[in-house]
């Protein structure tokens, strides 16, 4: 049986829904295929910033408070969230108040005043966001090597944008980025949970008059890349944050479950080897894990820890020699089961609850154009060799193709360079 139903509004936007048998409570998502990829180098950061912006008031919920008290009312909890690639909003609450979260959502996105004076004194409010992400090592470390991969185009900037693009937004800037992306082709609704009687209809009512036509894409990224390199950020500080990393497969690539199974046996969870190698037989780090990131058209395998600035060099001599392993000498048999449940069972918690599993079925529909099944990936993962993650990792752990992000009380990035190629 299948966990999700599609169906598509007259408009041509699309609609995903999750029953959930006994759930009590109910998830309702918009989802938006666009992101901060999705913006001009002029205004970067408006798509970060729109979402600040449409809990601020509409011309039936006039204020901040007005919103938020709505939903406080009906014991709901809502948020957004901006990606790269896409952005979302959501209401769950209490499956008998379903209505309410579903009008509220839609009037924010759909009649939000962005008014002047609250645009002004939201830009304050981003740049003290903007100041705490560049305090915060763990964080920041992930822009400075996305800065290292994909440099000046939109993969490589913050998705919050600049202090100079923040403060130059007016009421145009976000009503041109709207008009762009917020259309129905690239709209997604989602409905996870206890679904209740005609929501279908309700949706129809809501959002089946938004504006169809087609859309641009954004640029494809493009990158080159014949030796090892780094890029150091300086931070007075006791404890370095590196990411280490090779790029990777695009999001449908073939291989992309042998691949996910690879960031597992490397950083997935407090046995794996390089939280074993890192940290319990080295002392090295406190956190230390790997992750594939991957985006339409291409992506990225990588390793993030903070470490002992005194022992830097042995970090990054350690976790580069585990990448290399792991394309020399297949895993183990038991090591690939590990990992293999593990990927399993990540993925079956994370489709407990409404949210998590509505979140995941719009991924794919904003992503990849359809629903994928759990089932699908739970068979796919069981189909990945030893033989298949020696062999991707061939392919994308390559000497001229890593990279090293670092920040520290580091003058000279260019010294650690020899640690890569080692």
């Amino acid at each position: 049986m299948n966990a999700f139903e599609t169906t598509t509004l007259t408009n041509g936007l699309r609609v995903v829904t999750a029953p959930m048998e006994h759930a009590k409570s109910v998830a309702c998502f918009i989802m938006i295929a666009a992101g901060s990829r999705y913006e001009i180098p002029s205004a970067n950061g408006i798509a970060h910033f729109a979402e600040h912006m449409f809990f601020k008031g509409t011309e039936r919920r006039p204020t901040a408070r007005d919103i938020a008290g709505e939903i406080d009312a009906i014991g709901g909890e809502f948020n957004a969230f901006t990606g790269k690639e896409y952005t979302g909003y959501y209401v769950k609450c209490a499956a008998e108040h379903r209505d309410v979260a579903l009008d509220v959502l839609v009037d924010m996105l759909r009649n939000s005043r962005f008014d002047p004076e609250e645009i002004e004194r939201e830009k304050g409010v981003i740049i003290e966001e903007m100041n705490m992400y560049i305090d915060t090592p763990r964080d920041f470390v992930d822009s400075v090597y996305d800065e290292l991969l994909y440099g000046d185009q939109p993969l490589g900037w913050d998705i919050i944008g600049t202090k100079e693009t923040v403060r130059a937004a007016t009421h145009d800037t976000f009503l041109e980025y709207l008009d762009s992306w917020y259309r129905a082709p690239r709209m997604v609704a989602g409905v996870g949970g206890a679904l209740g009687d005609d929501l279908v209809p309700r949706l129809e009512e809501l959002l089946g008059d938004v504006a169809n036509g087609s859309t641009e894409e954004p640029a494809e990224v493009s990158w080159s890349q014949a030796q090892a390199r780094v890029k150091a950020h300086h931070k007075e500080s006791d404890q370095a944050h590196l990411r280490f990393g090779v790029h990777s497969y695009p999001l449908e690539h073939p291989d992309r479950y042998a691949l996910g199974l690879l960031a597992t046996v490397l950083g997935g969870g407090m046995s794996s080897r390089l939280f074993t190698e890192v940290r319990e037989r080295r002392g090295l780090a406190y956190y230390i894990y790997a992750h594939n990131h991957a985006y339409t058209d291409t992506g990225t395998l990588f390793a993030q820890g903070g470490v002992d600035i005194a022992r830097i060099d042995e970090a990054i001599e350690t976790i580069v020699a585990e990448f290399r392993r792991i394309a020399e000498k297949p895993v183990a048999a038991d090591e690939l089961e590990k990992a293999r449940n593990y990927s399993k069972g990540r993925l079956i918690l994370g489709l407990e609850d409404p949210r998590g599993l509505i979140m995941f079925g719009l991924r794919g529909a904003v992503l990849e154009g359809a629903v994928r099944e759990p089932d699908d990936v739970l068979d796919s993962l069981d189909a990945v060799t030893a033989e298949d993650i020696q062999r991707v990792a061939q392919d994308v752990i390559r000497d001229d193709r890593l990279n090293l992000a670092l920040i520290g009380p580091f003058e000279d990035a260019e010294r650690f360079e020899p640690l890569l190629n080692a």
